[in-house]
This record gives C-alpha cells, structure tokens and sequence, in this order.
C-alpha cells in the first residue's frame, strides 16, 4: 500500500445510556457530523454500545455479549462507514463460543470488516471488574491496512502499556488510536482520579514512537447496580512530539477533528532514531512475568 502523505482523524466523545438503539444513533449521529467536518478515520469509544457494565459482577450482562457473524450493529456501521466513505473502528461486546472478549472490529471505507482484535490487557478492581467478563484476548496486536493508511488500535486498558504501542508501530502502524471508558474511582481506591496521568501515559507512546496518538472517551455520569463513576472526558489528538493539539473538556459532546500530517511524522521519526537504536537481543526480560530471562 502506498504511505499516505495526510489523514483527517476525528475522536468522539460521547454519553451512554442503558438504551441500545439511542446509543447506535447517537454514535451514528456524531459519525456524520465528523464526516461533514472532513475526518477520514473516527474513533468512537471503548463499549459504548451500553453503560459501563462492568462497575459490577452481574452474570446477566453477559447476554449483551453477541457473536461477530450476524451481530446485531456491526452491519450497520459497515454500511454507515461504506456511504460516507470513512474508516470506523468498532468497540463491541464479542461472545465466541465459551469465551466473551472486549474486541474491537475495524471497518474500512469501502464498508468491509477488516478484522478483529480481542483487548489484550484486562484490568480487575473496584469499578472496573472486567475480568469478571473478559478473557485475555488472543488475537495478537493488529495494525489495519485501511483506505486511510494502517490504523493501529488499542482498547483502554492497552494504552497504559508502552509494549502495545511499540508492537503496533513495529507492525508498521501510522497512528495509534485507543477507545476508552475511564473516570472516577470508588472512594475506597487510593489511584488518583486523574485525566492527566491517563494523558500523560499516551503522550509517552506518541514521543517514544515519534507518532500521532487519538483518544475517544465517554462522558456523563453512569450507574450501574447502584455504583456510581463519572467519566472525565478529555478526548485528545497528540501529535509526534507528544504536543496535545485538540483536546474536549470534561463534559463536551461531538468529534474532535485534526489532521495528521504522516509525512512529518515518519521524517521526524526517521532522525529521532528510536527504532533504529533499539536492542531487542537485550529486551528478554520483557518476555517474562518476573524479570528473568528465560534460557533454551
């Protein structure tokens, strides 16, 4: 595929409600609008099919989980992205036999479904109980050959860890997107309540792998079996000296969109020299759980 030069990124952000059919058109709603601003590629958030369901164990949310073959919205986003012309990457709650994964599906503009990637990072904690609902994905990073360059996606979880984006750049990635549901913490949680330090771990990726980095996040305030979490917003674009150029409050609603200027970024990435200066015969230790590296 030839290297695009430019790509108009749009990252919604958006509330939730328990109800499917006014979350399918909401997000429908805010992919137009981004289309008619002139974004190529739109990020939607992480799930946002439903509430965040996993604030709390209940084994009735797992039926929310469906099958990709003959899903019950996918078609319709590949029909949406096919007449407007745009990439849309799609959160959604997979049901694959015995197993129940936070995938994300990526739609080309032409409208067919590219493939899958399974959330390879599951968090566990008060509010965030997604091991409970989620095995470990298995489909390996994946990076996207799409109408608007190769597309690489993390979810959530994923964008805390410096491994997912280096693999997906590695694998030949323009940019790097991740959908999220992040925001408050149980008061008994002593981690802070912090958007920056969840822009400030996506930032590292954008300078580390010289690359734009695109953030989606919901937002409103959500209760789920009687927990309560207020999502912070601050859907962000950073470009490849980690400035933030667009960036939502905590209570806006639509498309940010920005331009990626992917020539710049591969020449500056080029003169940095980070992957040219890599040592991967030394990273055997990020092979491990423990720090030791294994030997045949």
């Amino acid at each position: 595929m030839t290297s695009l030069a430019a790509v108009n990124l749009a990252v919604i952000q958006m509330h939730m409600t328990d109800v499917l059919e006014e979350n399918l058109a909401r997000a429908e709603a805010h992919v137009r609008g981004a289309a008619r601003q002139g974004a190529q590629v739109i990020l939607l958030p992480e799930l946002f099919e439903n509430l965040y369901f996993c604030q709390a164990e209940r084994e009735d949310y797992f039926a929310l989980a469906h099958q990709v073959d003959g899903h019950p919205f996918l078609g319709r986003f590949q029909n949406l992205a096919q007449e407007l012309g745009v990439v849309l990457p799609i959160s959604f709650f997979e049901a694959a036999g015995q197993a129940y994964y936070n995938s994300l599906a990526t739609i080309d503009a032409t409208g067919n479904l590219l493939g899958v990637y399974r959330k390879s990072h599951i968090p566990d904690g008060p509010g965030y109980e997604e091991k409970y609902y989620f095995n470990p994905g298995d489909s390996g990073f994946k990076v996207w050959d799409t109408r608007f360059g190769r597309v690489g996606v993390g979810v959530c979880w994923d964008q805390w860890y410096p491994e997912t984006a280096r693999a997906m750049m590695l694998l030949g990635a323009d940019f790097l997107l991740y959908p999220t549901a992040i925001g408050s913490e149980p008061a008994e949680v002593e981690t802070p309540n912090s958007y920056q330090m969840w822009q400030r771990a996506m930032v590292g990726h954008a300078v580390s792998n010289s690359t734009f980095v695109g953030a989606a996040n919901r937002v409103g305030t959500e209760v789920v079996e009687g927990s309560e979490q207020t999502y912070y917003g601050h859907a962000f674009v950073a470009d490849y000296t980690g400035e933030l150029v667009a960036e939502f409050g905590g209570s806006e609603e639509g498309a940010l969109v920005h331009p990626l200027d992917l020539a710049a970024a591969r020449k500056f990435r080029a003169g940095m020299g980070f992957f040219r200066d890599r040592r991967p015969e030394l990273y055997g230790p990020l092979l491990t759980l423990d720090g030791r590296t294994r030997r045949d």
